[in-house]
């Protein structure tokens, strides 16, 4: 069973930079693809990057140009760096995988707030 473990979440202010981790237990092999999604309140949960374990990534449109995602596969961990934060970026996120097993992480909590 894989586990998903993120960090780094916090309190920013607006034009700020936080960088989430995500760290996957529990797989014996490299996990193919790793996403990070995110959810506001109210609104539902989407997708905001991925990476493949060939380094290929995709992003949402309102994340690109600001967002970086990237991943040590030896660690099975993926990252994502947030540069000018924005308000409407205040959300939980989570980091999914799909291979082994669809698993969730617990979340972290994004707040961009002067």
């Amino acid at each position: 069973q894989v586990q998903l473990v993120e960090s780094g979440g916090g309190l920013v202010q607006p034009g700020g930079s936080l960088r989430l981790s995500c760290a996957a237990s529990g797989s014996s092999f490299s996990i193919p693809f790793m996403t990070w999604y995110r959810q506001a309140p109210g609104k539902q949960r989407d997708l905001v990057a991925g990476i493949s374990s060939s380094g290929t990534t995709t992003y949402a449109d309102s994340v690109k140009g600001r967002f970086t995602i990237s991943r040590d596969s030896a660690k099975n961990t993926v990252y994502l760096q947030m540069n000018s934060l924005k308000p409407e970026d205040t959300a939980v996120y989570y980091c999914y995988v799909l291979t082994p097993f669809p698993t969730w992480g617990q979340g972290t909590q994004v707040t961009v707030s002067s």
